[in-house]
């Protein structure tokens, strides 16, 4: 007997599940690809660096020392084995990856197919009112499932052990499925995608910011956190089993909690309602960078936010830097110039706030192209508003954007180094420092523009290029790859300020090819077919 006979509701869930993993079969596997990569990489890392019990101990020493590594990583009772060392360096990071994921995945699946009509295309058939969520949340159920299996197997094969590779898997696991539960809820209570990835976005950094709390003051604080939850598992250190319930009984009583709303709400309409707009519309929207800003200054915002944080978080570490080199010798790998420990840490922590500028820019500027497929950019660019000028306020609101990120993660940087030496001009000069990487972040905001212009299709090219210049930004020197790897990559010609000084003559040559690069956007938008 089927489950659509004895539960009307919920007829059609099979096909839906079907349909989503057709269209999900690009996506998801990057995803785990990713996270494999990730987990592969710190393992074989940490296992080489830490390879003997007093070095270890000394790294245990040396963590538990600084609230501000502990607040980043996790409980240091993970510190007594390698495998917990692993996990304390990444299982929070992997943990918001696999969050995004799940976020995204119902996102997708839910409000942004209702926003866009094909919901209620779907509901006209022979299909369930239930269906369309259930089906959201099988596909959530085979992902985290595949993310369980992918992170035990690249666990195992580098080295760790079985129980406690198959325990942490399913920890991770679990969290993401709360958080598809949560998304669920949230896609019944806000009217468009942006409201439910603001609200699910704000519980994953609350969950973290409890974990922190709790990891370097009272444990109980920790427990109200799901990230928490997962890291008191303890893999490979006590590899407790019963905290993965909490996920089981959380995620239930999300999932609960949202058939109840999607059954009293209205199709098409959440809980909270849009507020009524104003009679006449500002003089900011009469240009299409008014416009852009008005649509993407909350996602604007939200990086300065995140990015400031994990600026402050880099800077309250910068004064211990030297110490953790005297104890951690092979660490200096990681860093441009390791005589000036302090500079050369900055240098690094700027770098990798800058990637996250560029990525800023990437999603301002990849609006466009989901402007363009909904068919909102069409009654834009019937005003007397020119092809040229509709992408141009894309990119003029992802570079001011992406360079306003810059300063606020080099100030939160400044801040907390300032703080700790008594120096409160070291925000102002941090805050600087971090504008030399602006032409290199535009170069990655131009490269997304050309995707963009010349076939909207093809947005993966951008996000390979930007994964690019990641590895070699981040590994280049660690895994000491070739010289001539990172050729393409538009950090290799700015310097490592404040480790060095800025170069004038790079930075020209890099805004030539911003312009060249602009000028190749705008001519592919100006000739190709809208919606190709």
């Amino acid at each position: 007997m089927s489950i659509e006979t004895d539960f009307p509701h919920t007829a059609g869930v099979t096909t839906l599940v079907r349909f989503s993993l057709r269209r999900e079969r690009w996506i998801l596997p990057w995803w785990l690809a990713g996270m494999a990569a990730l987990m592969a990489l710190q393992s074989t890392s940490s296992q080489n660096f830490y390879d003997s019990p007093e070095k270890l101990a000394q790294l245990r020493s040396t963590m538990s020392a600084n609230a501000a590594l502990v607040a980043m990583g996790g409980p240091t009772r993970l510190l007594e084995t390698i495998g917990g060392e692993v996990l304390f360096e990444i299982f929070a990071y992997l943990a918001i990856v696999v969050a995004l994921m799940n976020m995204f995945l119902i996102g997708r699946n839910t409000r942004s197919d209702e926003e866009a009509g094909r919901t209620e295309l779907i509901r006209s058939m022979r299909v369930g009112r239930r269906a369309p969520v259930l089906a959201a949340l099988g596909i959530a159920v085979l992902a985290n499932t595949a993310v369980a299996v992918v992170l035990t197997v690249t666990s195992a094969v580098t080295g760790l052990a079985l129980e406690g590779s198959v325990l942490f898997g399913l920890a991770i696991a679990g969290f993401g499925m709360t958080v598809a539960a949560a998304t669920t809820v949230a896609a019944q209570m806000y009217e468009n995608p942006r409201g439910v990835y603001g609200a699910v976005s704000a519980l994953i950094a609350l969950a973290y910011i409890l974990r922190a709390v709790g990891d370097v003051g009272n444990d109980a604080v920790a427990w109200a956190s799901p990230i928490g939850w997962g890291q008191r598992t303890y893999p490979f250190v006590d590899d407790r089993w019963w905290p993965l319930l909490l996920f089981v009984v959380m995620s239930a009583a999300l999932i609960s909690v949202a058939f109840v709303l999607a059954e009293r709400r209205d199709f098409g309409a959440g809980v909270f309602r849009y507020r009524p707009g104003r009679g006449t519309a500002s003089r900011l929207l009469s240009s299409p960078v008014g416009l852009v800003w008005r649509v993407q200054r909350a996602t604007v915002i939200g990086w300065c936010i995140g990015v400031f944080v994990l600026g402050g978080a880099y800077g309250s570490f910068a004064d211990s830097i030297e110490q953790f080199l005297a104890d951690n010798p092979d660490i200096a790998t990681y860093l441009p110039d390791a005589s000036d420990a302090v500079d050369s840490y900055h240098s690094l922590t700027l770098s990798i706030i800058a990637l996250l500028a560029a990525a800023c820019g990437m999603s301002c500027v990849l609006r466009a192209r989901s402007e363009e497929a909904s068919g909102r950019a069409e009654m834009v660019l019937a005003a007397p508003v020119g092809r040229v000028r509709w992408l141009a306020g894309y990119v003029v609101v992802a570079m001011a954007g992406s360079a306003l990120v810059l300063v606020v993660g080099g100030l939160g940087d400044g801040l907390a180094y300032g703080v700790t030496i008594g120096d409160p001009l070291q925000a102002l000069r941090l805050a600087a420092s971090a504008l030399a990487y602006a032409p290199a972040v535009w170069v990655i905001v131009t490269v997304t523009a050309v995707v963009v212009g010349v076939a909207r299709r093809a947005a993966a090219v951008a996000w390979l290029y930007f994964g690019y210049v990641a590895v070699c930004v981040m590994f280049a020197d660690a895994f000491d790859l070739p010289e001539w790897f990172d050729s393409a990559s538009p950090w290799r010609y700015t310097a490592s300020v404040p480790l060095e000084p800025f170069d004038l003559g790079r930075g020209l040559i890099l805004l030539a090819v911003v312009a060249g690069l602009a000028g190749i956007a705008f001519a592919g938008c100006r000739r190709r077919d809208l919606a190709y």
